[in-house]
């Protein structure tokens, strides 16, 4: 009896100390995140109010999230216009390697990014770590918003693809990709991350009636720069 009391005394102390044992917080996993598709849009179309509207946006998400200890920049070109040159996309979000809200890498550069990277619908999650609605779900919202071409560089100046470069619902279009990447063709195109097709609808292509119209939301890719 005293070898079974010395053998069962030390394992109820075991699993004392394991009780007290304090939880890991509940946001630590995501102060790791890096990248991060937003789990909303800002809700006017493609009026996000520029670059510093959209990159506010990044930066509130995160926070919200727990990854506010970052600068966090929206993946989105604009055009050269009234002066202004145009800015690349690809140049806005750092060196990477950028992780999403469940530690899984999604690409370890930019160029990687813009060539064999690990976006899919399974991990271009939002802020939250939640899967996006995609082709086939209800309602789709796999439209993101870009403004690019495929390899993360403006358009040139003239046939406008990107809603006045984020300024404007009423008036242009705006380059989409497919963050689940289906298409509605088999071709790469169709099926790309950042450069599937141009937004379209009723109004044009920027408004949020547009956007919804051809599954889309207003969301658009956030990249930690550091």
């Amino acid at each position: 009896m005293k070898n079974i009391a010395r053998i069962v005394a030390p394992a109820g102390m075991t699993v004392a100390l394991m009780s007290v044992i304090p939880a890991a917080p509940a946001q630590a996993q995501s102060a790791d995140t890096s990248f991060f598709l937003t789990s909303n849009g800002i809700g006017n179309g493609g009026n996000l109010g520029g670059l510093a509207g959209a990159d506010n946006h990044c930066q509130t998400l995160a926070q919200a999230a727990g990854a506010g200890g970052k600068t966090w920049r929206a993946y989105l070109s604009t055009q050269a216009a009234d002066g202004q040159p145009a800015v690349n996309a690809r140049d806005r979000i750092g060196k990477g390697p950028w992780k999403n809200a469940k530690g899984q890498v999604v690409a370890k550069d930019v160029a990687e990014l813009h060539g064999a990277n690990g976006l899919t619908k399974q991990t271009a999650l939002s802020e939250k770590g939640e899967v996006i609605n995609g082709r086939g779900d209800t309602p789709n919202r796999h439209d993101v918003l870009t403004g690019s071409q495929p390899d993360g560089t403006a358009f040139a100046a003239g046939e406008d693809r990107t809603c006045k470069n984020w300024t404007s619902s009423t008036q242009g279009a705006a380059m989409v990709g497919h963050s689940d990447r289906m298409g509605l063709r088999d071709d790469d195109a169709s099926k790309s991350w950042n450069s599937s097709h141009p937004s379209r609808g009723p109004d044009g292509g920027c408004s949020q009636a547009d956007l919804k119209s051809t599954g889309g939301d207003g969301l658009f890719y956030c990249f930690a720069t550091n």
